[in-house]
């Protein structure tokens, strides 16, 4: 196992430093003159040689990028000029908010997730069937601001079941911290169930279509164990991979839910950051978003050798 991580991690290094490189770049790339941008139209020429001075871009490229990498290195992820704090200082303030927003929303999306995909995918072709997947299509496809902005209006403005929005720490309040986030945790898990259960039903449909199902049927095993024990369990891979996939696209995603329910999270940070032009914070964020989605491959890679024993890498 120590060397299948290794190996793993070996794979991810190309991948990290491709990151690296392009949020390195984020600023370079942008139109016009960055520290015109970051300093203001009406800021004089002694300001904007300033912060192009203070961010180091009045050195060479290669300069620019060696210095970033020394950075990173040392764990400097930049500066925020608009918070006048550290990246990761205020990224530390602000994860707790978008990983509680993240996992509630995990925790509504699989059960109901998985349960819809296999069932579907158990009663194939039938009115049951198309029901399920007609609701996952219009979970995946409904915009997420929208639907999280209907969903205000009617349980919190006209039913007043939940607060319009906020965030209240679990140790200042458990009870409304839960209130705060179920919410916007349920309106971010909407796209997720949609997306589970699709996958989960085509790789059901698959594994039930095998000829050892047909022969555990012939036998004479229950439909319960047929279904629970040989076919999720042979369908298990690719449900991991969509998970894997969820749990990225809802740290992701929250970029949405957190503006529309005012969550101080850290999607609310970079849409803050960019409309204040802090484009050293936007681009801190940036990489350390890649670094944790390249993490999460590798996790649900590592994850595979643990479900099913078949699974070998080279």
């Amino acid at each position: 196992m120590p060397r299948l991580i290794l190996s793993r991690i070996l794979q991810a290094a190309p991948v990290i430093l491709v990151v690296s490189i392009l949020a390195f770049l984020l600023i370079n790339l942008l139109p016009g003159d960055p520290a015109v941008l970051i300093a203001g139209d009406q800021a004089t020429p002694e300001a904007i040689a300033l912060v192009r001075h203070n961010l180091g871009l009045d050195r060479p490229l290669i300069e620019q990028l060696g210095i970033w990498f020394v950075h990173l290195a040392q764990g400097n992820f930049g500066q925020s000029l608009m918070l006048n704090q550290s990246v990761l200082s205020a990224m530390g303030e602000r994860l707790p908010v978008t990983l509680s927003l993240a996992l509630f929303s995990l925790v509504i999306t699989l059960p109901i997730g998985i349960f819809a995909g296999a069932f579907a995918a158990y009663h194939r072709g039938s009115w049951i069937d198309s029901s399920i997947m007609t609701l996952a299509l219009l979970g995946v496809s409904a915009p997420a601001f929208w639907i999280a902005i209907l969903s205000i209006i009617l349980f919190s403005v006209i039913l007043r079941l939940f607060p319009t929005g906020g965030y209240v720490p679990f140790g200042s309040d458990p009870v409304q911290w839960l209130r705060a986030l179920v919410l916007p945790a349920a309106m971010l898990s909407l796209f997720q169930i949609g997306f589970l259960a699709r996958m989960t039903r085509s790789a059901m449909l698959d594994v039930l279509s095998q000829d050892y199902i047909r022969t555990a049927r012939a036998k004479g095993l229950g439909e319960w164990q047929t279904v629970a024990k040989h076919a999720f369990r042979n369908a298990v891979i690719l449900i991991i991979t969509a998970i894997g996939i969820l749990l990225s696209t809802a740290i992701g995603g929250s970029v949405v839910i957190e503006q529309v329910f005012a969550l101080p999270g850290v999607g609310r940070l970079v849409v803050q950051g960019i409309l204040a032009r802090d484009y050293p914070l936007v681009q801190g964020v940036m990489l350390i978003y890649g670094f944790a989605f390249v993490g999460i491959n590798l996790a649900v890679d590592l994850i595979y050798t643990f479900v099913d024993p078949r699974v070998r890498y080279d």
